[in-house]
């Protein structure tokens, strides 16, 4: 008998179990896979923001499966501070590959130029006053950036947790991974999953404070229809709105600009085949990409801590209070109007677009089913992603 021949086989079988996930794993990997499907299940059946939840759920159950973090991530050169470039270049993976575009805020950018090719900002221009919905509406984001430096929080750490109110997922990561040199705190993963589900948790968190700020005989008001606005204003309004906030606040460009140059291949009519790949192919790929390198930062040895928890009841409270603003800017602009104005569209203010419009039209509607406030709720709705877009380049103008 080959003795030689049995052992070099035992010894295949050794290093076969000892390569599987159940000699790898920890408890917190095992809790993380529990998350992660309870993610799928409200992206799937409860359809909560769906086209990046999923990604993101998905992206933290492959990091998290027992044994599988060296192989899609990489093995950090040893005494390393586990910096993205610390990953040994031989052992890079591909999940290491993906979040390269988050890593240098290259996805972020990319998806506001998508939303800039989807959205459109006549609603604004007809009624410009929304715009001061949509700033009021980031006042949630400053409540909540004191409310993290009393927590112990540093500033950069507080900045990226405060965005939160913003309601806008990637204005959050832009911001977080663009202030990450200045803090010792990896929140990423901790402030996207946050921000992406109170975006899908907008009808639950919004309606019952809807319902608390605005009387009844404000939320049946009914508003005169719009203006049309005409494609000459569409055109210049996006040039014009690059122009101003990039003079005034340059940090903002890398987002606003995007937006803004999605928005003019749009309006000018002679782009339709670029206007296209932004809205459509462009967009979904970048959000595939974005959403799983989001996910992937998910990793149980470092997302269950204490922090987690209290970024996401500061995001909670950020979001809320935004939307708190956006109401009693539009119950200001109701008493200031003699009533000419609903202010229900003042919880559009917040960066949701076009989910927060739809609850201002669905609680207008529970009042009256024949008051229509969608159109309406546009303006500070467009408003809110301008706004996020200005507050974010503000927070980073600081540093």
């Amino acid at each position: 008998m080959n003795y030689s021949l049995l052992v070099d086989i035992g010894t295949m079988f050794t290093n076969l179990w000892n390569s599987m996930g159940f000699m790898n794993g920890s408890w917190e990997n095992y809790v993380m896979l529990l998350i992660s499907f309870v993610l799928v299940y409200l992206a799937i059946v409860k359809k909560f923001e769906p086209l990046l939840l999923l990604p993101i759920a998905f992206g933290m159950f492959l990091i998290n499966l027992p044994g599988a973090y060296d192989i899609l991530w990489g093995r950090y050169a040893e005494g390393s501070a586990h910096g993205y470039y610390d990953v040994l270049p031989e052992s890079r993976g591909l999940l290491w590959y993906l979040f390269f575009g988050v890593e240098e805020v290259i996805y972020p950018p990319l998806i506001f130029l998508g939303i800039g090719a989807m959205t459109d900002f006549g609603p604004l221009i007809s009624n410009p006053k929304s715009m001061l919905i949509g700033a009021a509406a980031q006042f949630g984001i400053f409540l909540t950036l004191a409310g993290a430096v009393v927590l112990g929080f540093d500033l950069a750490a507080a900045c990226s947790i405060a965005i939160i109110g913003g309601a806008d997922g990637p204005t959050a990561i832009y911001v977080t991974q663009a202030l990450s040199k200045y803090t010792n705190q990896d929140l990423l993963s901790a402030i996207a999953v946050a921000a992406y589900s109170y975006m899908a948790l907008i009808p639950i968190i919004q309606k019952p404070i809807m319902r608390l700020l605005v009387p009844k005989k404000e939320r049946v008001i009914k508003m005169k229809p719009l203006r049309t606005v005409s494609k000459m204003e569409k055109i210049i309004f996006p040039i014009v709105v690059t122009l101003v906030v990039g003079i005034l606040l340059p940090d903002a460009v890398p987002l606003l600009g995007m937006l803004m140059l999605g928005n003019l291949l749009k309006e000018s009519g002679v782009c339709d085949r670029l206007s296209s790949q932004a809205q459509n192919g462009l967009m979904n790929t970048v959000t595939i990409f974005l959403g799983v390198s989001v996910g992937c930062k998910a990793y149980g040895a470092t997302f269950l801590q204490l922090q987690t928890l209290e970024i996401i009841l500061l995001g909670l409270i950020a979001f809320s209070f935004g939307t708190v603003g956006g109401l009693l800017m539009g119950r200001l602009m109701c008493k200031l109007s003699k009533g000419k104005i609903n202010p229900l569209i003042g919880s559009a203010g917040v960066s949701a677009v076009p989910m927060a419009a739809r609850i201002s039209e669905d609680v207008g509607r529970e009042e009256d089913p024949s008051n229509h406030l969608l159109m309406h709720a546009m303006g500070p709705n467009v408003a809110g992603v301008i706004g996020s877009a200005i507050a974010a380049g503000f927070l980073l103008s600081l540093f």
